[in-house]
């Protein structure tokens, strides 16, 4: 990737897709060229959220809503320490951020991380299109780096699938650290990092837990050298069916039946452990608005997604495995994709969508109530 200083919203650019679709635009960001996956957010609220999210890890979001960046860029809403979106597409970039928190521009940041855009392109026929089709590799050119279109289509289709990628491990801290519990502390977990977003453990931390976030390469000795409670594996990027380091981790956590919480990358990994198979979504689910129903009460929730492969498990009936019984706890209304697991003889559960959600909604943020009640539970 190549980048530029500010002043690119004259300098043409392109978004090629591999099966050939190009969109022709301006420069949004550094200029230069990047490659990712495709795939569409259907957030009107929460870009910041969405592009430091390290879920996004070598993906090109495309982002729905027709206006972005009318609140700029703040230093306080960041998921992590830096933006993970390969690429970033708009329609209307703000010509001017307008809110009393906003310390510069979404441009500005962009061009700071040296992270490549395109504006000015119909991202509704975008959408479609990757609707229609599929998520797919692309890439976005701008400024010295757009050549011939069948030039850049090659080099495009010559980039890695999504599907048998393995991405968590580049993504997770490299270090263990510490979030204290606010006020006074109830329990102790152990959060296995494969993309964490640093919401997550704050809404454990406020409900009196200190949570000790560790590598993805964490071993089960030093997670049970902390003595903890319970164990949460967070959420990532990439294909679950590569994950078999965090597989066998969660297989031995449930072996010993320590409570166990997984978001996201954690269901699925959950779902391996209990036997399940795992598959990739044509387009996934990515936005903050999708329904989900928690099944275990009927009630329906506004949820935030960010998900390209899901779990195999059966809808109609209660699983068998090998820690078990288990059963899917939650499901998409729009699709009937698995969106929770939960197993009914030892205290385990997981949701595939983000109960953290720190620019909403927050319908399922219940479920670290649900947690904190198994932590309650098994001290009991």
């Amino acid at each position: 990737m190549t980048t530029s200083t500010k002043g690119t919203a004259r300098v043409p650019a392109v978004l090629v897709l591999e099966d050939g679709r190009i969109f022709r635009g301006r420069a949004f960001g550094a200029v230069g060229e990047t490659f990712g996956e495709a795939v569409f957010s259907t957030g009107m609220t929460g870009y910041q959220e969405t592009l430091t999210d390290p879920s996004y890890d070598r993906q090109i979001v495309v982002a729905t809503a027709p206006q972005i960046g009318n609140t700029g860029w703040n230093d306080e809403d960041d998921e992590s320490a830096r933006i993970w979106v390969s690429g970033y597409v708009v329609r209307d970039p703000a010509r001017v951020p307008s809110n009393w928190r906003a310390k510069r521009s979404l441009d500005d940041e962009l061009v700071a991380q040296s992270v490549v855009g395109i504006a000015g392109i119909d991202t509704r026929a975008l959408t479609r299109h990757l609707r229609e089709r599929g998520s797919m590799r692309a890439g976005i050119f701008s400024g010295a780096s757009v050549a011939a279109e069948p030039d850049l289509v090659a080099r495009v289709q010559a980039q890695p699938q999504m599907k048998g990628a393995s991405l968590y491990e580049e993504v997770a801290t490299q270090e263990a650290y510490v979030v204290p519990a606010v006020g006074e502390k109830r329990f102790t977990v152990a959060a296995i990092d494969l993309g964490i977003k640093g919401m997550t453990p704050h809404r454990m931390a406020e409900r009196g837990i200190e949570v000790h976030v560790l590598p993805a390469t964490a071993t089960a000795d030093e997670v049970y050298a902390l003595a903890p409670d319970g164990v949460f594996f967070s959420n990532g990027p990439g294909d679950p069916a590569t994950a078999d380091g965090p597989v066998a981790l969660m297989t031995e956590v449930l072996r010993r039946q320590t409570p166990l919480f997984g978001i996201c990358f954690g269901n699925q990994i959950l779902g391996r452990a209990l036997g399940f198979g795992t598959y990739k979504l044509k387009y996934g689910h990515r936005g903050i608005n999708q329904p989900v129903q928690d099944r275990t009460t009927g009630k329906v929730e506004v949820t935030a997604h960010n998900h390209g492969f899901a779990v195999d498990a059966p809808l109609d009936r209660v699983s068998d495995t090998p820690f078990g019984r288990a059963e899917v706890s939650h499901v998409c209304l729009n699709d009937d994709v698995v969106e929770g697991l939960r197993l009914l003889d030892q205290p385990a559960f997981s949701v595939q969508y983000h109960p953290e959600a720190a620019a909403g909604p927050h319908d399922a943020a219940y479920l670290f109530d649900r947690f904190v009640s198994l932590l309650e539970g098994q001290r009991a």
